[in-house]
């Protein structure tokens, strides 16, 4: 959906030259903003590079290309879409929102979204940064980065696509990192001239922008610029591959491809490669997981470890940290899909044996079918996949945190969207609308179809205000909220968001001892 046209104008010179914004609302934004040089041509699957900058003024009053992904006319039953044309290569753009290009030094929320690793832009409607800059006096930027095979593909040590040595400087994978590092380095440069604090950063992601923001918090090039972290929903649960493995992807992508190596898949257009990527799809899921054909890549050279691992020493360590999931995460996925609907007994028994092994794996069923009454066997698998994927390594991040004394708070989304008689409960990405309280830009999202809204607008202000406080100071309480403590291993607070908003001690302590003991990663 176009952003509205805007009818005053405002500049800031930075050293890359001269922008020229609009006001919206009462908020400055600056759109399509270069971090980084476009990574096209010979720079594609390659680290991004500083951009050149530009003569004269550069309009930034209209967003630009999303990064290249699939797409449907009509977007899918849940979200209604998460990214829509047009898309371009020349993607590495983000946009500021500010209440005032001054010198007030205000505190700034650097968002990430997600999308699985194959979805989402910066510069959807949904995650605007006109509620927080407007509300919490905050300086709001969000990225575009690479996704997809463009961003997620891992070329090898060689850069060929099938392993090796040396070849081209040991430029490792994860593209996507290098693109959102360059982002972080933008912001510590050029945010004093958009009124922000460059020494009062926070960065937030949900999903796979989740992941994202830990494996920026944990990084050895952002010590100092990075103050505070909010994990939405971040899928810790997934078993990330280290080269060898991921080359067996690599290997099935080019075959998809058609292309015998990098330098032939350099020469096809972008809309091949994402149709390539669709095929990946096909070739990866697996009956009980959530699909993921494109994952960060542990490859010893932009990314050493797990990302959540990443968080729990270091300079991470003394970073504030806000961490929370949805009761019914997996619910997104797989709620509405009749094949698992019809999924029986005997197959979720089975999935949970790959768990938990053979001998656990029915007590284990009674324990999830005893926590929700009446739960058909589709419901005991969501359940298992919410914990294994998002709840319980979540859990284990804010007790080993906890543990190290370092800060960290958690939260629970409850409230069930009505939409689809139910079904979709508190699914993924429902708590999104809530955080950033703008309703009025997810009228398109099946998912919220038939909420309440006193109780939605109630809810929203609770958690929108919750965030603004984070940001602002490391602690998320404010005066219509109820006491929020931080997680300790003692009384385990977690807050619960819901028609009532409540600070419960120890409330995903069910998920937590029957996952228990368990490493972090």
């Amino acid at each position: 959906m176009p952003n509205p046209p805007a009818q005053d104008r405002t500049v800031v010179e930075l050293p890359a030259g001269r922008l020229c914004g609009a006001i919206d609302g009462g908020v400055a934004v600056f759109r399509a903003v270069p971090y980084a040089a476009p990574p096209v041509g010979d720079l594609r699957w390659r680290p991004a590079r500083p951009h050149a900058g530009w003569s004269g003024t550069r309009d930034a009053t209209t967003d630009g290309p999303s990064a290249p992904q699939m797409y449907v006319e009509g977007g899918d039953p849940v979200l209604g879409g998460h990214g829509s044309p047009p898309f371009d290569e020349d993607c590495l753009t983000l946009n500021v929102w500010t209440p005032a290009a001054d010198d007030a030094r205000r505190p700034v929320l650097v968002w990430i979204h997600g999308g699985g690793f194959v979805s989402g832009s910066g510069s959807l409607p949904g995650y605007s940064g006109r509620t927080f800059a407007r509300d919490g006096d905050l300086v709001v930027v969000s990225i575009n980065y690479r996704i997809g095979p463009l961003g997620y593909l891992y070329p090898g040590e060689n850069g060929d696509g099938v392993g090796g040595e040396g070849g081209e400087g040991g430029e490792g994978g994860n593209f996507w990192l290098t693109d959102q590092l360059a982002a972080l380095r933008w912001v510590q440069e050029n945010i004093a001239a958009f009124g922000g604090d460059p020494d009062c950063v926070t960065v937030a992601g949900q999903s796979g922008g989740a992941v994202s923001t830990a494996a920026l918090a944990g990084h050895p090039w952002t010590e100092g610029l990075i103050r505070r972290v909010i994990l939405q929903s971040p899928p810790f649960g997934l078993d990330l591959p280290g080269p060898a493995a991921y080359l067996e992807r690599t290997a099935a992508y080019l075959e998809l491809a058609g292309a015998k190596d990098l330098a032939e898949l350099r020469t096809l257009p972008w809309p091949e490669l994402i149709a390539a990527g669709g095929g990946l799809f096909a070739q990866t899921v697996r009956w009980g997981y959530w699909p993921t054909p494109f994952l960060p890549v542990i490859d010893e050279v932009t990314l050493t470890g797990h990302p959540a691992q990443a968080l729990l020493g270091g300079a991470a360590a003394g970073i504030d940290v806000m961490i929370g999931w949805t009761r019914e995460e997996a619910n997104f996925g797989f709620a509405l899909d009749e094949g698992y609907a019809a999924a029986t007994r005997e197959q979720v028994v089975d999935r949970i044996a790959e768990t938990f092994g053979s001998e656990a794996a029915e007590g284990v069923y009674a324990a999830y079918e005893r926590a929700r009454p009446g739960a058909r066997p589709a419901d005991v698998l969501m359940d298992l996949i919410t914990d294994e994927l998002f709840r319980v390594p979540a859990l284990r991040l804010a007790e080993a945190r906890a543990e190290a004394g370092s800060p960290v708070w958690a939260y629970q989304f409850d409230l069930p969207t009505p939409a689809y008689e139910g079904r979709l409960g508190a699914a993924h990405c429902l708590e999104l609308p809530f955080v950033f309280d703008n309703f009025d830009q997810w009228s398109h999202a099946p998912f919220l179809a038939g909420l309440a809204p006193a109780v939605r607008d109630g809810l929203a202000y609770a958690m929108h205000r919750a965030w603004i406080a984070f940001v602002r100071t490391g602690d998320p309480n404010h005066p219509d909220l109820p006491r929020w403590r931080p997680y300790d291993t003692r009384t385990r607070t977690t807050m619960r968001f819901d028609s009532v908003v409540t600070a419960l001690d120890d409330l995903a302590g069910a998920s937590r001892l029957l996952h228990a003991p368990a490493p972090l990663i």
